[in-house]
């Protein structure tokens, strides 16, 4: 299976970020990819509001970025700075960036 990694957002209406970052999980997973969502699994453990928290889960998913094939971006809620964060990582790292919508979402206010 392709790894990759998954960028969607988190912060703001977060109990739809969720819900959308399970769609992309689920999208990726029935394309035959094996997904890695840090902003998914990490702030379930840490607290996202606190810097140092935050800065922890970012550091330990670029870590796992290291080992993947792609950076997957959905963008039907828009792209936030945790995104373009990532998104300047991947590239950073010569590693491809794909921009995906979701038919569901598409039409999504932000």
């Amino acid at each position: 299976m392709r790894r990759v990694i998954v960028e969607s957002p988190y912060a703001g209406d977060v109990a739809r970020n969720m819900e959308y970052a399970n769609d992309a999980l689920r999208n990726c997973l029935t394309r035959g990819e094996a997904p890695f969502a840090s902003h998914v699994l990490y702030t379930t453990a840490l607290d996202d509001s606190d810097p140092s928290e935050r800065l922890l889960g970012i550091i330990a998913g670029l870590a796992w970025a290291a080992t993947a094939d792609a950076t997957v971006v959905y963008m039907d809620l828009g792209i936030s700075e945790g995104m373009r964060q990532g998104i300047a990582h991947a590239k950073g790292c010569f590693r491809p960036v794909e921009y995906r919508s979701l038919p569901a979402w598409s039409g999504q206010p932000y």
